[in-house]
C-alpha cells in the first residue's frame, strides 16, 4: 500500500480549535484525518511532504449546520410571504412549495450546499419534509448531490401527515399517509445511513402542527430499531405552544415526552419558548437544540435561552434554517447573528465571540451526535476552513478570532472536507457557481409562476 502524503497547514495567523488545545503553529493532515497539532513555537514531530502556508489565514474546524430547508432557496424574499409571522408565512408558502419539481429540488439542494460550503461549512443537515406526488425520491436526490460534491451530511426524512382536513396547517397536497412515510423512512436508512464516511440519515416529522401523535410514536420506535437520530421543530413560537395546548391539551415538551422523544438521540430546531422547568428536563434528557438566530429574528419568533440550555446539559448548536426565513445559507454570518441576538438576552461578558464560534463547530457536532468532527484534534476528520482578513471590513482589527465574528467574515478562502480541498482562493473547485446560480434562478422563477404568481 502506498504511504499517504502528510500536509502541514503551517503557521496560521490565528487558530480556533474548539477545545482549548494548542495548534498555534498549525496542524498535520494525513489522508482523511488530523495527524498532529503543532503548538506555538514548535515544529512538527512527524515528517511531512507538503506545506500550505496559512500565515495570512485564520484556521478553524469546518462549521456544522444543524438545521436547514434547502428547497426554500427557491422562495427567498418572496413578496406574498414578506412581513408575516410563522403560521401565516407557512400558509402563504405551502401552495407554492407544493408545485416543487424534482429538477427544481436538485438545483435548490446543490445551491444551498455550495453556498454553505463557500462560507466554510463542511457538514450540512437538511430537514426535507415536503413530498408532493412528483417528489417521492427527494432524499435520494439530496444524497446524490452530496456524494457528487463530497460533502458530509445528515439528511432527515421529514414528513407531514396532519393536513388542513385533520386540523393541521399544511394543505392536503403535501401530506402523506403514515404507512408511506414509515416505509420510505426504513428504506432510506437501509440504503444510505453510514454506508460511506459522509452520509447519515435521521427521521424528522415536521412539527406538532403538521403530524399526528401516532406518526411521532412510530418514528421514535423506528429510529430506536435502527439507532438513528430524530429531529423536529419545537417551541419556535407562542402560537405553537397555544396550538399544542388546544390540540393535545399539553405544552410542546410534555407532548414530546408523551410520544417517546425525550432522549439523547433527539435534536430540536429553535427551542425558544421553554420555561425553567422544561429547560431542566431537556438537559436531564441530553436533548439537542439548534439555535437559528436569523430566522428567529426575521419571523419575530423570539430568542433562544442558549446559556440556560447549555448550563442544564442541553447540546446546543447552530443552524441557518430555511432560506425563505433567513434568507441566506451562510453559516459564518449566522455566527455573528448568534453573538448579536444573544447579547440582547445576556450581558456582554456572558456570551462571547468564542461562545458563538463554539456553537457552530463543537456544539453543532454534538447536536448531530457526530463525535469525529467539529474540532481540531488528533484523530478528528480533516474538515476545516481557512479565512483571510483582507477585506476593508477587517482593516484596523487586532484580534483575528474576534474580527472574524465582530467584523463579519462571510466567505472562506479555503475549505477542506475529509482531507480533500473543496474551495481554494475563495473559489468552488468542482463546479461553475455562475452556471449553477443561473439555473437556480430560472428554477425559482418557474416555481413562482407555476403557483399562479
Amino acid at each position: 500500500m502506498t504511504k499517504q502524503s502528510v500536509l502541514w497547514i503551517k503557521s496560521p495567523l490565528s487558530t480556533f480549535t474548539a477545545n482549548n488545545e494548542d495548534a498555534s503553529n498549525g496542524i498535520l493532515i494525513q489522508g482523511q484525518t488530523i495527524l498532529e497539532l503543532v503548538a506555538k513555537g514548535q515544529s512538527p514531530k512527524r515528517q511531512y511532504d507538503q506545506v500550505f502556508d496559512a500565515s495570512a489565514h485564520v484556521l478553524m474546524p469546518g462549521t456544522v449546520n444543524t438545521h436547514h430547508h434547502f428547497y426554500q432557496t427557491l422562495t427567498r424574499a418572496c413578496p406574498p410571504a414578506l412581513n408575516k409571522k410563522l403560521f401565516p408565512w407557512l400558509q402563504t408558502l405551502y401552495p407554492i412549495w407544493a408545485k416543487l419539481t424534482p429538477e427544481q429540488h436538485a438545483l435548490a439542494t446543490e445551491l444551498a450546499m455550495v453556498e454553505l460550503l463557500l462560507s466554510g461549512c463542511t457538514t450540512v443537515s437538511d430537514h426535507h419534509y415536503l413530498f408532493p406526488e412528483t417528489l417521492v425520491n427527494g432524499i435520494d436526490q439530496q444524497v446524490e448531490v452530496a456524494q457528487r460534491l463530497g460533502m458530509r451530511a445528515t439528511f432527515t426524512r421529514g414528513s407531514m401527515s396532519l393536513g388542513q382536513d385533520q386540523g393541521g396547517l399544511p394543505p392536503q397536497s403535501v401530506v402523506q399517509s403514515e404507512d408511506t412515510i414509515m416505509d420510505d423512512s426504513a428504506r432510506l436508512i437501509q440504503a444510505y445511513h453510514q454506508k460511506d464516511d459522509l452520509i447519515e440519515i435521521a427521521l424528522a416529522p415536521c412539527s406538532p402542527f403538521s403530524v399526528t401523535q401516532d406518526l411521532m410514536k412510530s418514528t421514535a420506535a423506528l429510529a430506536k430499531e435502527f439507532d438513528v437520530n430524530i429531529h423536529t421543530h419545537l417551541a419556535e413560537t407562542e402560537d405553537e405552544n397555544n396550538f399544542c395546548l388546544e390540540m393535545f391539551g399539553q405544552r410542546p415538551l410534555d407532548y414530546l415526552e408523551t410520544v417517546g422523544w425525550l432522549h439523547n438521540k433527539t435534536w430540536l430546531a429553535h427551542g425558544i419558548h421553554f420555561n425553567d422547568e422544561e429547560v431542566k428536563r431537556l438537559g436531564a434528557a441530553k436533548v439537542g437544540i439548534c439555535h437559528c438566530p436569523s430566522s428567529n429574528m426575521v419571523l419575530a419568533s423570539g430568542i433562544a435561552r442558549v446559556n440556560e440550555l447549555k448550563a442544564a446539559g442541553v447540546r446546543v448548536g447552530l443552524g441557518v434554517d430555511g432560506s425563505a426565513s433567513n434568507d441566506h445559507s451562510n453559516l459564518m454570518q449566522e455566527i455573528r447573528q448568534a453573538l448579536c441576538i444573544q447579547r440582547l438576552r445576556y450581558q456582554a461578558d456572558e456570551f462571547t465571540h468564542l461562545d458563538a464560534l463554539n456553537l457552530a463547530t463543537k456544539g453543532s457536532a454534538e447536536v448531530l451526535n457526530r463525535p469525529n468532527i467539529g474540532q481540531l484534534a488528533v484523530g478528528m476528520k480533516a474538515d476545516l476552513a481557512l479565512y483571510k482578513l483582507d477585506e476593508p471590513r477587517f482593516s484596523g482589527s487586532h484580534d483575528p478570532l474576534a474580527a472574524m465574528v465582530l467584523c463579519g467574515a462571510h466567505k472562506a478562502d479555503a475549505v477542506m472536507i475529509n482531507g480533500q480541498w473543496k474551495v481554494k482562493q475563495g473559489v468552488w473547485l468542482e463546479g461553475d457557481i455562475a452556471e449553477l446560480m443561473q439555473k437556480h434562478t430560472a428554477a425559482a422563477k418557474a416555481l413562482f409562476q407555476s403557483a399562479g404568481y
